[in-house]
């Protein structure tokens, strides 16, 4: 039996996908060069002042809507004090004890148990700017860092959970599920490598039975799911040897060295009065008014646990191409455009998620990003359903559905891919290589079936591939066994 039971609660922190920041008309979107996508506000220049933008509100209360939050009727912003080169005024501008959001929950499935994951609060608040080091990844052993303010001022929703996770395999489906929530309602694009969406996790352990907390340490900025359970995993086990050996667990910040796989020592872990939060003067009490709470609940379209369930009762996917399915915005819009033009539901996903997803991954590229449309996936799919085109052959025509605007039709004309469903055209063929190969002949004759592989393959090196192997098959046996039998 264990001896200590794991505590983790997260902190994601989601960069909005508003064309400006959340203060200012300075772009908000991801790259360009250093220091490009800045303005007086977002510098923190003397003399200006912050002006909140609408949808950053709206957006705080769809999260909120999304994860079953209660909505606040009043917010506001606070000021959040440290030092630091990548935040320009020495403050940042954040929400303390009135966020948008408090009170949700979010369920989360491993296997075929579902969890309920309580949430303490959503609220909104600006991103800092990114120091660049030279010569290393980090601080430590650059030889210089350079202050690239791009960043600074991009809108962020801090997700933070309660304590209720029990596991690093928990930890990461729920991060998974949030991010699914997160993109399905159009509030960000979970683009993790980007930085779009990261987490911090605080992490305790406890001996099993015990109801109080043990302390717990924070590991930052963590923006990968692999990278979220492994560092949890490292975490959880050095907590159980230092305990072990009489060390005394000191609350702190931590980050997760990826290069050495394990979390390494940053600071001391700050508690909120360090911060010194107060009112921003700048910025107004914020009325949420109950009627546009109403309307941007009638707008929020269907969350993936629904979608899900759909797939699952009404579509007849299984739980794991659901899943996949619904975590990825452009796949169910994809999939979703190309059911709707007739195509059977089951062999959509197998498709999508198999042979396109395949092509995807190897080429790096988004689904967008190539010349297949729902309506040219749809055509492919009737052909195979239809005998047209073997499985095999349809792999083939699929390369240039996606690379070029050539529908399926054009392409099977042209490279001569049409299958052989013909059964007197097939039977003249087969029994040609019957004749061809007698020695097979006899071997069947003498009760050794695997020779049928064998004809098979001379059947189809004869038609190029292009005979339907379920017809083929069946009328291969019939032949041999009419040449057996008489």
């Amino acid at each position: 039996m264990p001896q200590y039971e794991t505590v983790i609660g997260l902190e994601v922190h989601a960069e909005l996908l508003t064309e400006a920041k959340i203060f200012c008309e300075a772009a908000a979107h991801f790259g360009g060069e250093p220091n490009s996508h800045v303005g007086p506000v977002s510098l923190g220049l003397p003399g200006t002042l912050p002006v909140l933008n609408r949808r950053v509100l709206e957006m705080g209360v769809m999260a909120g809507l999304a994860t079953h939050c209660r909505i606040a009727h009043e917010t506001k912003f606070d000021r959040k004090h440290y030092f630091y080169p990548d935040l320009p005024k020495g403050y940042q501008i954040t929400q303390y004890d009135q966020p948008i959001a408090e009170e949700g929950w979010l369920d989360v499935n491993l296997g075929d148990t579902t969890r309920r994951i309580r949430l303490n609060r959503i609220h909104m608040e600006e991103d800092a700017g990114k120091l660049v080091h030279a010569g290393a990844d980090r601080m430590s052993g650059s030889r210089y860092s350079l202050a690239d303010y791009n960043r600074a001022g991009v809108p962020l929703l801090e997700i933070v959970s309660e304590p209720d996770l029990r596991s690093p395999e928990e930890a990461r489906a729920y991060l998974e599920e949030l991010r699914s929530i997160l993109m399905a309602i159009g509030v960000c694009d979970g683009k993790m490598q980007e930085g779009s969406l990261r987490c911090d996790a605080n992490v305790s352990i406890r001996p099993v039975g015990s109801d109080t907390f043990g302390t717990r340490v924070e590991i930052k900025n963590i923006n990968s799911f692999k990278f979220l359970q492994k560092a949890l995993e490292y975490e959880i086990q050095r907590q159980e040897v230092a305990i072990e050996s009489g060390e005394k667990i000191v609350q702190e910040t931590r980050l997760w060295d990826e290069a050495r796989n394990r979390t390494i020592s940053m600071r001391s872990k700050e508690e909120a009065h360090d911060y010194r939060y107060f009112p921003d003067p700048d910025l107004v009490l914020f009325t949420v008014a109950p009627e546009w709470v109403e309307q941007i609940a009638d707008k929020l379209p269907e969350l993936p646990a629904a979608r899900r369930q759909r797939y699952e009762q009404e579509l007849g996917l299984n739980a794991a191409d659901a899943s996949q399915l619904v975590a990825e915005p452009d796949y169910f819009n994809f999939f979703e455009a190309t059911h709707n033009q007739g195509a059977n539901a089951r062999e959509t996903a197998k498709w999508l998620l198999s042979d396109v997803a395949g092509y995807l991954n190897e080429q790096n590229k988004a689904l967008a990003e190539t010349q297949l449309t729902p309506d040219k996936l749809a055509e492919l799919l009737d052909f195979v359903a239809k005998g047209t085109l073997s499985h095999k052959m349809a792999k083939e025509v699929l390369i240039p559905l996606l690379e070029t605007d050539q529908r399926a039709d054009a392409v099977i004309q042209a490279r001569g891919l049409q299958q052989i469903s013909d059964s007197s055209a097939l039977e003249g063929i087969i029994e040609s290589v019957l004749d061809g190969n007698p020695g097979q002949v006899e071997q069947f004759c003498q009760g050794k079936d695997k020779v049928i592989g064998f004809l098979m393959g001379q059947v189809m090196k004869q038609t190029k591939g292009q005979a339907d192997p379920g017809l083929t098959t069946g009328l291969l046996r019939k032949a041999l066994e009419k040449r057996r039998d008489g």
